[in-house]
């Protein structure tokens, strides 16, 4: 076997170093993969107070000329610290001079303006750093410096314009001051264009998609947010290092936000409290991603420290299997693997876990879906835990017909089989978009595979109507939040991705989940992990 897999492999399941509780199930969390840890301590920001225009206007106008960006040292930004609930009162105008204040790029909508201030504010008082956001200051040798930032705009036509009138409004002073920026990086000084287009232009590069840069030059792939080490994070704009936190979508209704872990996922249940902590990731080839420079699924054990990991598409052959189980040594022992026999290097999927499962069955026990290691089940002591990669609808649709009306029913007649015992954990890659807020174009997608209205209904028939629980929407109903982004076009960068993966609980167990999250920080695929803690 390759010994760079046997490595790579090695390393993701080596957890010496970790206690493990049988009982308890979770165990506390360790250093991060990059950046905080989420669900770590959060601030909140009241909306319900108000600002006088007079008082913040008098600040503004006073920071304009403050070239000290720090807090202490700046009555606007010790204004807004002391009363956080001021800046959704503050006009967009307000806001950038505030965040250019704080030395961060003062750009979109004002709902990205409020969380990039936001953000700042609680990097300030929680001590996490006393730089802006833009000031990168590391070692020169570090191959991290290399990297140049570049914000994407993804706005509507109708923000692009309103924008637009908010900039007309700004002083010719102001946008001279504005026109050139000097960004400093490795200790050297950039010169970056930051001049104000117009409204026609604006409306133009909207509409053909393009991303603004801060960059006179070309935009290197390098700035994905893969390649952004922990130590630069905190130092990105918001846009860039997290840009899942940009509300990405076509048409997007009232009420709905960008999906935030930082701030939207729970703090793990109390010490006294039982529960088990599975992730699930479409790994889109187990080989690649542990080959991939940079990436560290040792990091993703220590930050989430799971109890079961989930794989689908794992692209493996029966032949890699055995050597990959003898690796697997210290506390995740207990892996089951399901592989393709009728195309080599195709789907698959696996369960890996350190509490040893009373049985495990591969498969639906339908020989005409069984060939393709689709499915493995693993039973343990309160519920079935399915690792599911369900068939792509395929180009033209081409496998449509099966997917609706042969593989959706038998898989949910398999697992109301299985709710006859006890209940039942469905997770995995469901190639399958169910609501317009769950995909970022859905009018471009009427008839793509994963977005038809087929798919759609036979989701709601076979699992939501048969007594399953999508347990992200039901802990988000309005949280537009994507686990698949495609690698053209930077869709990654721009969030414009997909919902495609799932935990689907039974109706009796969905009040005992504590948490259903996202993980769109850890990279290597073109999917990212989900996560489900269920208290037992």
């Amino acid at each position: 076997m390759n010994q760079a897999l046997q490595l790579g492999f090695r390393t993701f399941i080596n957890l010496s170093s970790f206690p493990v509780d049988p009982r308890k199930l979770g165990i506390g969390r360790l250093a991060p993969l990059r950046g905080k840890v989420m669900g770590s301590k959060r601030r909140s920001f009241s909306n319900s107070s108000s600002i006088a225009g007079q008082n913040i206007d008098k600040k503004l106008r006073e920071a304009i000329d403050n070239d000290n960006n720090t807090i202490s040292d700046n009555p606007l930004l010790q204004d807004i610290k002391d009363d956080p609930s001021k800046i959704e009162a503050m006009t967009i105008q307000q806001l950038r001079t505030a965040l250019r204040t704080a030395g961060i790029p003062p750009k979109g909508l004002k709902r990205e303006l409020v969380s990039a201030l936001q953000s700042y504010l609680a990097k300030e008082i929680d001590g996490a750093g006393e730089s802006s956001l833009l000031a990168d200051k590391q070692d020169p040798s570090s191959n991290s410096d290399k990297r140049i930032y570049m914000m994407m705009e993804t706005k509507s036509v109708e923000d692009q314009v309103q924008d637009a009138n908010s900039f007309s409004k700004v002083s010719k002073v102001q946008q001279s001051r504005r026109t050139v920026k000097q960004l400093q990086i490795k200790g050297k000084t950039v010169d970056v264009n930051a001049k104000m287009v117009a409204t026609e232009q604006k409306k133009s590069a909207c509409a053909s998609g393009r991303m603004t840069s801060l960059t006179k030059k070309k935009a290197s792939s390098d700035v994905d947010s893969k390649y952004v080490s922990a130590k630069n994070r905190d130092t990105l704009p918001v846009n860039l290092s997290e840009p899942w936190t940009i509300l990405a979508h076509k048409k997007p209704q009232k009420g709905w936000i960008a999906y935030n872990p930082r701030t939207m996922r729970r703090s793990l249940p109390t010490e006294n409290t039982k529960f088990v902590k599975i992730l699930s990731w479409n790994v889109n080839g187990l080989r690649a991603l542990l080959k991939l420079e940079g990436f560290s699924a040792m990091e993703l054990a220590k930050q989430e420290n799971f109890d079961v990991l989930c794989l689908q598409e794992t692209k493996l052959q029966e032949k890699d299997v055995e050597s990959i189980k003898q690796s697997l040594i210290e506390g995740y022992e207990n892996s089951f693997w399901a592989c393709s026999n009728t195309r080599l290097g195709y789907s698959g999927t696996a369960i890996i876990s350190r509490i040893k499962p009373l049985s495990v069955r591969y498969g639906l026990g339908i020989s005409d879906h069984d060939s393709e290691g689709r499915v493995v089940t693993a039973e343990f002591d309160s519920f079935y835990l399915l690792s599911v990669y369900v068939p792509n609808s395929g180009d033209g649709l081409r496998r449509l017909t099966y997917r609706i009306t042969e593989w959706d029913p038998s898989l949910s007649n398999y697992i109301k089989e299985l709710e006859k015992s006890k209940a039942v954990i469905l997770t995995g890659d469901f190639n399958c978009a169910h609501e317009e807020i769950d995909i970022y174009n859905p009018a471009g997608n009427r008839r793509s595979a994963g977005f038809t209205i087929e798919e759609r209904q036979s989701f709601s028939t076979n699992f939501l109507s048969s007594g399953f629980v999508d347990t992200f929407r039901k802990q988000n109903p309005d949280v537009v939040g994507y686990t698949y982004w495609g690698y053209r076009h930077g869709a990654r960068k721009g969030n414009k991705g997909w919902r495609l993966d799932y935990f689907l609980v039974s109706d009796a167990i969905a009040d005992d989940v504590h948490d259903s999250f996202i993980l769109p920080d850890v990279i290597g695929s073109d999917h990212c992990p989900i996560g489900l803690v269920l208290k037992l």
